[in-house]
């Protein structure tokens, strides 16, 4: 739920703030006074692309500021910061921290519907009304898609395999010759993962063998030899050990001299099982490097890397493999499929049963709304069609349309086809409150749902608005007094200025709200004006208070 909404430099607002209310919020005002730019702002607080066209003329950018209440989220409210340089760089905040526009998106966004035109042909479009069917639905129709979806996935996979094996068993006969001398001489050398790195810091060690034998027994021998650095230490050590009676400074250098003693005779045990570990065995070193050449011609023919020899190799004993049982893996990924098509034929039962059984009610429901808004006796219904196989889509295996009906009489025909533009709305505007809180948004906003609607169509509409008001936070931008003096905070949008003009949103009540109804009712403020807007008004009041 929005809680309060500022919007800074965008089209023609200088600085504006609205705080809705919980329940139905109008804006109304005179045409091409700014209504859409705050339509605009909203948009741009749920992530939608931004256009530095937007920005007000003079200034260097936008800013738009919303503080909301999410179910399930912070209680003291998320914090949102929108701004858009004139250079068209853009930063995005929420409570503070850098967020991402697909973030914004995906949080605040999607508790946010902005019900227009374009959602007037989002009704339009058949491929939606599953959505609606499904949202109908809740939790059955999601689970049993769901299953639908795993076993589609698991059906391509099956069905990739098989083209897999085919095209395999196609190409063996043209390549399984190559394949098969890869593959013997590959298993000539019989190369182990992990054995060419072994090698690498095995072999240098081999030949080097009376190198490092030398080297070891010439340290060793230097350091215990006659004369070497243990001998030579320790009589050090003795001689500090003699004089530290005269002074102890020279035996604390005694006793870090005879620790050094321990790390050295240390170091010459670790030199004999070092010299005992190094075995300079000439037919070994051959074996060694005789190996290591046969892995190198590998490497050379199939490598870099040994494992691409050993990819290679695997790929050339699976075609070897098809060009001997061809027949019996392609049978095996035939069964595959078919065991994947069936769990598929299963579950797109399940789906298309889940839907079969609410369509009626949906169709029901939305077209109780329908009577409600003055449609007379025109129905909604809701047909699904089987698809051959080769169509089915993630949506399901079947095509979901809404049929209008006009009127008992006439045959119920595609929803795209036959209503008009203001049928269209109030249909959209019928299942906005059928769906009530069968999805995750709390505010609806409508823009242009009053088009074409007058009289007793009118006084429905503000009506039906008011009852979708009790399960979210409705905002409408509207031209109806019905509707108007329906709500639960009154917003009147003005342009003044006329070489720079500038919009300004004000709340008004009061004598002030009486004056904009009548002003929406007949244009002008007269005697006979203003007391059709204190009745209407005060007839709203009463049906509030009731509904309370």
């Amino acid at each position: 739920m929005i809680d309060e909404l500022r919007v800074r430099n965008v089209a023609l607002i200088e600085d504006a703030t609205i705080r809705p209310a919980a329940g139905l919020t109008v804006l109304t005002g005179e045409t091409g006074t700014g209504k859409s730019a705050l339509l605009s702002s909203l948009k741009l607080l749920m992530g939608e692309r931004a256009d530095a066209g937007a920005i007000r003329e003079g200034a260097d950018g936008l800013e738009v500021d919303g503080r909301l209440f999410v179910r399930g989220g912070d209680p003291d409210g998320t914090v949102v910061r929108r701004r858009v340089e004139s250079t068209g760089r853009g930063r995005v905040e929420v409570d503070g921290r850098m967020a991402s526009v697909r973030e914004l998106a995906s949080g605040v966004g999607a508790t946010i519907d902005i019900c227009g035109q374009h959602e007037h042909q989002r009704l339009l479009q058949v491929a939606t009304h599953v959505d609606l069917l499904d949202a109908w639905a809740g939790d059955a129709a999601a689970d049993a898609l769901a299953r639908y979806q795993r076993a589609l996935r698991a059906a391509r996979d099956a069905a990739d395999e098989l083209e897999r094996v085919r095209e395999m068993s196609r190409a063996a006969d043209g390549r399984v010759e190559e394949a098969a001398f890869v593959l013997r001489k590959i298993d000539e050398v019989a190369p182990k993962a992990g054995e060419y790195e072994e090698l690498e810091e095995t072999l240098p060690k081999a030949e080097h063998a009376e190198a490092l034998l030398r080297a070891a027994g010439e340290a060793r021998e230097g350091i215990v030899g006659d004369g070497g650095v243990e001998d030579a230490l320790s009589d050090v050590v003795t001689t500090l050990r003699d004089a530290a009676r005269f002074d102890s400074a020279l035996g604390r250098f005694a006793d870090t001299l005879e620790s050094s003693l321990i790390d050295i005779e240390d170091v010459t045990a670790g030199l004999r099982e070092y010299q005992d570990g190094v075995d300079f065995d000439p037919e070994a070193l051959d074996r060694l490097q005789a190996r290591m050449a046969q892995l190198q011609g590998l490497l050379r023919s199939y490598g870099p890397r040994m494992e691409d020899v050993l990819e290679r190799r695997e790929k050339a004993a699976e075609l070897v493999e098809a060009a001997r049982d061809g027949g019996e893996r392609i049978a095996r990924a035939q069964e595959a499929l078919d065991a994947a098509e069936k769990d598929l034929a299963v579950a797109a039962d399940a789906l298309d049963g889940v839907r079969a059984k609410a369509a009626p009610g949906l169709a029901a429901a939305v077209t109780e709304q329908m009577a409600f808004l003055e449609m007379g006796t025109a129905e909604l219904e809701v047909v699904s069609e089987r698809l051959p196989r080769a169509q089915w889509t993630s949506q399901g295996p079947s095509k979901v349309e809404l049929m209008y009906r006009p009127a008992a009489g006439l045959t119920a025909r595609p929803l795209r086809k036959i209503a008009s533009g203001g049928e269209i709305s109030r249909v959209m505007l019928a299942c906005k409150v059928v769906l009530g809180n069968a999805d995750s948004t709390e505010t609806l906003v409508f823009d242009e749902v009053d088009a074409g609607v007058g009289g007793a169509t009118a006084v429905a509409l503000a009506q039906v608005l008011a009852r979708l008001a009790r399960t979210h936070q409705v905002i409408v931008v509207t031209h109806l007094a019905q509707v108007a003096v329906m709500a639960d905070a009154h917003y009147v949008v003005t342009k003044v200025g006329a070489d720079v003009p500038r919009t300004t949103l004000s709340q008004v009540e009061g004598q002030d709200r009486v004056r904009e109804v009548a002003r929406m009712l007949s244009g002008d403020q007269s005697e006979a004006s203003l007391d059709h807007a204190r009745q209407m008004l005060a007839e709203a009041e009463e049906v509030r208070g009731q509904k309370a």
